[in-house]
């Protein structure tokens, strides 16, 4: 049987665009429709096509470590011990989000001494389990909680606010609040926050866009709260938003989309109203990101990669914003990745401490320093060799500071810091894990133009020789990303884990577009410069092989949303190097990408299709015009989230059309399927769909390379 008879009909049509000049064929353009009766037919006929196969599969995979059961099982054990986060300090109290290894998704905690109380928790807002929490706020005095939720995948929020002591409701819901900071003003009164413009208020296709800043009084309609900041300004702008602790200063923040730029300005509460606030630039029209924010003692700060693409510190007094002082100097080897100060804690706000951690190769570092000259006192002694998130300190001061800590073996804990020593503060609720014996090491491999890229090595202890390298070639999982400063840091995955236990060698990439290596980076996989980010990935699969790691026929590869991009790409300049793809809520037609979901948020990461240089770009490697008939291209499974309003489902819907279409490898070894899933969405979801989706991913890797599988 040929593989345009064993797959679904997709009609392919004659349609051929001239965009500047170049003439664009898009054949399936049809499938961008999901409400078409023609799509929803496909979509139905896929997933006929994926459960027929998935039955053939899960009989291959019966008597092993993937059997579904087992697997399941599995994974949900080594999911066991749950989430803790850092705490968020309000006088005696302190707030967390934690998840206790059964539930299905985290809850918002209070802890007053030894009592804990749960504020928030999606599942008894929805039972069905649909509902998400995507972020939450306590008020400075610690006695109100503004949290957002949001309901099917869409990441669409609403706002609300709660009484801490009763649980009861206090405000809200307020709507169109997706991505918005919460900053609270002294007494609990009102607080700042971002939100879109109603939808009759701009025009058609702008929905998603149009944020301004708002003050709003707890208790008041929402309608009525007074737009403080945002109008004439970029369209796609994100907001942040900061109240100093004593109240008096209010820092603004706007990025245009994704760009690696940042505009602050600074205003004084005490000089003008909170609504109407005057507000002075701090950064603004800079080619560099700035954060800032003032301190206990009244000194402003700023973060920024101006001039130091690895990051520096500097300090200003915030009447005069501008006038800034180096404080930490570049690192030429380390990122400078979050600071804090420490103090003698109540009226002692003079800084005795400042502590800083940096990321050196992806793996963290926490150091100690004079808090007035910046000099290197000391370190701070971590567990071993991963990576941290937060520096937390209480709002009051004092000379401790919380932070996560986690590596490849070693699920999330918060450690606290004080009097030179380091503690674990709170472990996960749930029960540890037992763990395979496993060893991580470092791989480095040249990419296309000599620059060295580094990876990780998750490997099981038996396949190693006494050098640590491997006896023989095994099945193994390459995970890469590479784009929108995002850094594939050491952390803990039960789907590594299982993988790696099963006998597979499980590698994630540290590609130019993340954050590892500082903004410079970062720019070498973004825009003219993307090809690096797929170059780096083919380097770091061929160098697995060449060193024995694996083999093309035992070499999956695997990513989502811009890592589904990347693996789009690999799979369609390198069939021959892979032999089984991953493809998680991609995008993957880079013509049109800017016109779904939030795409005209990533110009500025990937380019704008209507400028004629930059669609050069774009055609360059776009997954669904790089397919070309008769090649013989890896098995593929595209795993899509109908809920999505990031990454519209159509580009796997599009690029599965044209593979199936396409490719000479029989089917029945390398198939092209689609794993579609309604009722979730881009991000969260709920713990037994993460293992469900984890479960059938890994099994068709597994089958695709041999791991486990019965023949």
């Amino acid at each position: 049987m040929t593989s345009s008879a064993w797959y679904p009909t997709a009609e392919r049509e004659d349609l051929v665009e001239d965009l500047h000049g170049r003439l664009v064929p898009d054949p399936y353009r049809w499938l961008e429709d999901a409400g078409s009766d023609r799509t929803r037919a496909w979509s139905a006929a896929q997933d006929e096509l994926y459960q027929a196969v998935r039955s053939q599969l899960a009989d291959r995979l019966a008597d092993g470590p993937f059997e579904t059961g087992r697997l399941t099982a599995r994974l949900g054990e080594l999911l066991g011990a749950g989430h803790v986060s850092t705490p968020a300090w309000r006088g005696t109290r302190w707030f967390a989000s934690r998840r206790a290894g059964d539930q299905e998704h985290a809850v918002v905690v209070v802890h007053e001494g030894d009592d804990e109380r749960v504020l928030v928790d999606p599942v008894a807002i929805d039972p069905a389990g649909t509902t998400t929490l995507d972020a939450w706020q306590p008020s400075k005095e610690g006695d109100l909680l503004a949290y957002q939720v949001s309901s099917g995948g869409t990441e669409e929020s609403t706002l609300q606010v709660l009484d801490v002591a009763t649980g009861a409701p206090v405000d809200g819901p307020i709507d169109r609040t997706r991505y918005s900071p919460v900053a609270w003003l002294p007494g609990g009164r009102a607080f700042y926050y971002v939100r879109r413009l109603a939808p009759e208020l701009v025009p058609a296709g702008e929905e998603q866009y149009h944020r301004r800043v708002w003050l709003h009084e707890v208790g008041t309609d929402p309608a009525t709260d007074v737009e403080v900041f945002g109008a004439g300004l970029d369209l796609t702008n994100y907001y942040g938003v900061l109240v100093s602790r004593d109240g008096r200063w209010l820092l603004v923040s706007a990025s245009a989309g994704t760009a690696p730029r940042t505009d602050v300005w600074i205003a004084d509460l005490a000089a003008s109203s909170p609504a109407t606030p005057v507000l002075t630039e701090v950064a603004v029209g800079l080619d560099a990101e700035v954060g800032a924010w003032v301190g206990r003692d009244g000194q402003l700060y700023v973060h920024t990669d101006l001039d130091a693409p690895r990051g520096r510190l500097l300090r200003a007094d915030p009447e005069h914003p501008r006038d800034w002082h180096p404080l930490l100097e570049e690192d030429p080897d380390a990122v400078l990745e979050d600071v804090a100060l420490l103090d003698g804690g109540g009226d002692a706000r003079t800084p005795t401490v400042l502590v800083a951690s940096w990321r050196r190769h992806a793996v963290s570092e926490v150091t100690l320093h004079d808090p007035v000259t910046g000099e290197r006192t000391g370190t701070v002694p971590l567990p071993g060799l991963g990576s941290i998130s937060g520096l937390v300190t209480r709002p009051e001061g004092g000379g401790e500071v919380w932070f996560s800590f986690t590596d490849h073996t070693h699920v999330p804990s918060v450690h606290r810091y004080a009097d030179g020593q380091v503690t674990v503060w709170a472990q996960p609720p749930g029960a540890p894990a037992r763990l395979p014996s496993v060893q991580v090491s470092r791989l480095e491999a040249t990419s296309a133009d000599g620059t060295t890229v580094r990876a990780f090595v998750v490997a099981p202890s038996s396949a190693l020789d006494a050098d640590g390298r491997p006896t023989a070639p095994v099945p193994t999982i390459l995970y890469g990303y590479g784009g929108f400063q995002i850094a594939l840091d050491p952390g803990y995955s039960a789907t590594t884990l299982a993988w790696v236990e099963a006998g597979g060698v499980y590698v994630v990439a540290n590609l130019r577009g993340g954050s590892e290596e500082g903004e410079d980076w970062h720019r070498d996989g973004m825009r003219e410069h993307k090809q690096h980010v797929f170059d780096d990935f083919h380097a770091v699969a061929q160098a697995l092989v060449t060193a024995g790691w694996t083999t093309p026929d035992q070499l999956a590869i695997w990513g989502g949303s811009n890592g589904g991009l990347l693996v789009g790409a690999a799979l369609t300049q390198r069939p021959d190097l892979y032999a089984a793809v991953i493809c998680s809520a991609p995008l993957l037609d880079m013509v049109r990408y800017q016109r779904f979901g939030l795409g005209v948020t990533w110009t500025e990461e990937y380019g704008d299709a209507q400028v004629p240089e930059e669609l050069d770009w774009l055609l360059a490697y776009s997954p669904y015009h790089q397919v070309h008939d008769g090649t013989a291209y890896p098995a593929t499974l595209f795993t899509v989230f109908e809920g999505d309003t990031r990454v519209d489902p159509l580009h796997a819907r599009k690029l599965a059309a044209a593979l199936q279409a396409a490719t000479s490898a029989p089917p029945a070894q390398a198939p092209v399927l689609v794993r579609r899933e309604t009722g979730v969405g881009h991000a969260g979801r709920s713990l037994s769909r993460s293992i469900a989706l984890s479960v059938e991913q890994l099994q068709f890797v597994a089958d695709r390379t041999g791991l486990g599988v019965r023949r």
